[in-house]
């Protein structure tokens, strides 16, 4: 098990290297995460929703994703209060207070889950959540040290240096710690570092003789591009960009699977940006309203800021707007909410870019979907020499509500069935993860450097799939280089 000091730590990605190197020293590797917080989802291929941060492991080990390595997702819906998952479906909405009573009920399914994978597998690398040494939580400690107890799993602790202080987070979690929990951590872990590691020999040797834990290793900050989870993604924070094609995705307040949009950074001809205000907006060569756990509140949010009306006045210059999910439902004409699923706003005009109606319901959509195109954006004989339609799209469905559409789908699936609604250069679609195939996205791109005026030369966009594999191949290499492997085998009791 890989706990960490505090989030973001870098849990997530030590697992997710380890699956890999485990897999590529023949052994089958599972991911585990009993509890997830993340507004990030994604829908396995029977319908069934998780995190993606065990997605983006179970990637690594090279196998499907499986809603049992992640059996519990809490969705926040506000401050205090989240939307329960079990075992990839909606069980509950409930305060934070009311889920701390519940979350003991849950053992008997989390565990099902566990030895079901752990039957299948030779290692099973569980990933904990936030910090173990959150002494409020751990009398119903379901993720941390209580989950450790449950299925008697040596732990490593990790620590973030980046943020400076990691001899005090190590030392301080640790110390902070009942004996038979600082007893179950095997072996110490310092992340994200950058310089000469010969400066750190002093702190570390007084680390192990205060602690009684040894270090197994010094990662270096890594140049390695894998999907964030949450809220505190580098990439979230990124306000810039130094590539001829300018991507602005407005970062809602309430925002979802920005995993979607990774695909379109990964090339030096378009640079993703995340924009919370007017100022910051400027003029990009596309504007992308993403998905959210709450459509009508961040609406309304983009209605207060000014930004809903920078980017009608951007759309009717002929700027190209694209909304996923929420931001899909946003672009319509009405939203409507009578049983008050979304919130406390029955009614909401939305910003009248398409000719669609949504109606709010209980019923959650999970499904898998894949179709093409359905977008000329030249509408006719092509004065760019680009065209969209026909281009294949793979994605998945995670929406509540209902969207009638009065005008032109955007997309044609394979089940016979349309999706979306596009109307002259604003487009909007249900399907998350659409750029992932690589062949909407290197369409996309090409479109805009061609209106752009801009030579986009051999443009070939890799597909998610290949990408991201080279990049947990060269995780597993670096973590390999800066961790001592042979002896986290030994604590498993495996050569």
């Amino acid at each position: 098990m890989v706990q960490g000091t505090m989030s973001d730590s870098g849990k997530s990605v030590l697992c997710a290297a380890l699956c890999r190197i485990f897999r590529q020293d023949g052994y089958t590797v599972a991911p585990f995460k009993s509890q997830n917080m993340a507004l990030n989802s994604y829908i396995t291929r029977d319908g069934l929703e998780m995190g993606r941060a065990q997605v983006m492991q179970a990637e690594a080990a090279e196998i499907e994703p499986d809603a049992r390595m992640n059996p519990v997702l809490l969705k926040p819906s506000s401050d205090t209060g989240s939307q329960v998952i079990v075992l990839g479906e909606v069980r509950d909405q409930m305060t934070a207070m009311e889920y701390h009573r519940f979350k003991p009920k849950l053992i008997p399914e989390i565990m099902e889950a566990f030895d079901g994978l752990a039957e299948e597998n030779d290692i099973i690398v569980i990933e904990g959540a936030g910090s173990p040494a959150e002494i409020n939580l751990a009398d119903n400690d379901i993720v941390n040290m209580g989950f450790a107890g449950m299925v008697d799993a040596p732990v490593l602790l990790v620590g973030d240096i980046d943020r400076g202080g990691v001899f005090a987070q190590l030392y301080g979690t640790v110390e902070l710690l009942e004996k038979s929990d600082k007893d179950r951590i095997k072996g110490l872990v310092i992340n994200k570092f950058r310089g000469d590691q010969e400066i750190l020999k002093p702190g570390l040797d007084m680390l192990e003789d205060k602690t009684g834990i040894p270090v197994l290793g010094v990662i270096p900050m890594l140049d390695v591009d894998l999907d964030d989870e949450d809220s505190l993604a580098p990439r979230l924070m990124k306000k810039e960009h130094n590539s001829p094609l300018d991507i602005a995705v407005i970062r809602l307040p309430r925002l979802s699977n920005f995993t979607d949009f990774n695909a379109l950074d990964q090339r030096s001809l378009s640079g993703v940006r995340y924009v919370e205000s007017v100022d910051e907006l400027a003029n990009p060569d596309l504007i992308i309203i993403p998905g959210t756990k709450s459509t009508t509140a961040d609406l309304l949010w983009m209605r207060q800021n000014g930004l809903e009306n920078e980017i009608l006045k951007f759309a009717s210059r002929g700027g190209p707007v694209l909304g996923v999910c929420g931001g899909y439902q946003m672009l319509g004409r009405t939203l409507e909410d009578p049983d008050g699923n979304e919130g406390e706003t029955p009614f909401l005009k939305g910003m009248g870019l398409l000719p669609t109606d949504t109606v709010f319901t209980a019923d959650k959509s999970r499904t898998r979907l894949s179709g093409r195109i359905l977008w000329d954006p030249d509408d006719g004989p092509s004065e760019t020499g680009s065209s969209m339609d026909g281009l294949r799209i793979d994605g998945y469905e995670i929406h509540m509500g209902l969207t009638r559409v009065d005008g032109d789908p955007f997309v044609r699936l394979d089940n016979g069935m349309t999706d979306g609604c596009r109307k002259g250069n604003v487009m909007g679609t249900y399907l998350h993860g659409l750029f992932d195939s690589g062949e909407f996205a290197e369409g996309l791109i090409l479109w805009l450097c061609i209106r752009k005026g801009i030579d986009p030369g051999e443009l070939r966009i890799i597909p998610h799939d290949e990408y991201v594999q080279r990049q947990y191949d060269h995780l597993a290499k670096s973590v390999r280089k800066s961790l001592n492997v042979d002896v986290i085998y030994h604590i498993i009791g495996m050569k």
